[in-house]
């Protein structure tokens, strides 16, 4: 069993630049003083849409799998070449193949030799997301269904959007500047924090800054990205009075940045920065170790769910987080509280301040239906409908 620990995020080291605004798309950069040193990012394009990969002997996932991540270590610190993507001649390439290609993947991370780790940039995270309570009851209580307690939750499927569905998004991506030492962002469509993203060094940054439009996005931001009117620039005002030199204005620039970084770090950010999560080591690199992280599932808040690269120390070199939709947020809540109660329904159902009946429906609503015997849930729905009803 790999180790699991709970903590918050530590973004030591990275600090927040100036935001930059594209109709409802705000992009805030984060900045490195130093790159993180002995680790290198590159991307490897995969040439396909559609992936599977081989969790274990009985299940696999399927998802859109534009490109994987490979991290490479120096041992003595000292800088790795980036590698970038690879142009082909199409005519020498052949025709392109009839239908999509489909290729099986092993693992969703794995090691590639002494110093190298291959893995798949944010679905580390979203099937850590879908594995949650995968096997379904762990006691086999009356009200279950004979599927739940041979497959569980056995096909588990989400939705997403890719970054080029999201409108804004990639005309925004294009057009804003990269920073001096820039080393990643945070994501915010209609004011709402919809990613995370961070790297080891500036070049690293810089080769996949791109690659954000390919990445996928849920439901909600999805939805603020779409309705939500041009949003306002947050935009600095040095006060004349009381500047006689340069070196006042330059001091008086810093303590705007300062103040900018410092509201949205403790006020834009705090969804992110603030609770608590739930971390599983995934894979060790030397001194670096990558893991997936789950929120507690609070109800009416953010909730992201992510992937991780730390240092000895704790720091972050290397970040990614997909934040959940409400719906989805539910059914993590769910989960949690009956794997929390032996899968017992009237306790469960007790914990949540319910009844039984209203908690077999709201499995229901959240399409964990098929996990209930057929007679309970028709029982549960005559309840819910009162005295009297057939």
């Amino acid at each position: 069993m790999t180790p699991r620990t709970t903590g918050t995020l530590d973004l030591t080291g990275l600090r927040t630049g100036p935001a930059q605004l594209w109709g409802a798309v705000r992009l805030v950069p984060l900045l490195r003083e130093e790159p993180v040193a002995g680790l290198r990012l590159h991307r490897r394009a995969l040439g396909e849409e559609h992936g599977v990969v081989q969790v274990d002997r009985r299940t696999t996932y399927h998802s859109y799998l534009p490109h994987a991540f490979v991290a490479d270590r120096t041992g003595d610190g000292t800088p790795v070449a980036t590698y970038g993507t690879h142009l082909t001649d199409d005519a020498a390439a052949g025709p392109p193949p009839a239908g999509m290609p489909l290729r099986l993947h092993h693992r969703l991370a794995k090691r590639e030799g002494r110093g190298r780790l291959r893995f798949l940039p944010q679905h580390l995270a979203l099937e850590g997301y879908l594995s949650l309570h995968f096997g379904g009851p762990s006691v086999v209580w009356e009200e279950w269904s004979q599927r739940a307690v041979r497959q569980g939750l056995s096909p588990r499927a989400e939705e997403a959007w890719t970054g080029a569905q999201v409108r804004g998004l990639a005309d925004a991506l294009r057009l804003f500047e990269i920073h001096p030492g820039q080393c990643g962002l945070l994501l915010y469509l209609g004011d709402t924090l919809a990613a995370a993203f961070a790297v080891p060094h500036p070049e690293d940054y810089r080769a996949l800054h791109p690659t954000l439009v390919q990445d996928l996005y849920g439901e909600q931001v999805h939805h603020y990205a779409t309705l939500m009117p041009p949003l306002p620039d947050f935009r600095a005002r040095i006060a004349g009075p009381g500047i006689r030199s340069v070196a006042g204005l330059r001091a008086a620039a810093r303590r705007q940045e300062e103040e900018w970084a410092a509201f949205h770090d403790s006020t834009m950010a705090a969804g992110l920065l603030g609770p608590a999560y739930a971390f599983r080591t995934v894979r060790r690199l030397g001194p670096f170790t990558l893991s997936r992280f789950l929120p507690g599932f609070r109800r009416r808040e953010e909730n992201h769910i992510g992937e991780i690269i730390t240092d000895e120390a704790g720091r972050t070199a290397y970040l990614k987080t997909f934040r959940l939709s409400e719906k989805q947020v539910r059914r993590g809540h769910l989960l949690d509280q009956l794997a929390a109660h032996d899968w017992h329904l009237a306790r469960t159902a007790a914990a949540l301040g319910t009844g039984e009946a209203q908690l077999g429906l709201r499995l229901e609503s959240a399409g964990f239906g098929a996990l209930l015997r057929q007679d309970v849930l028709d029982h549960y729905r005559r309840q819910a409908r009162g005295p009297g009803a057939r």
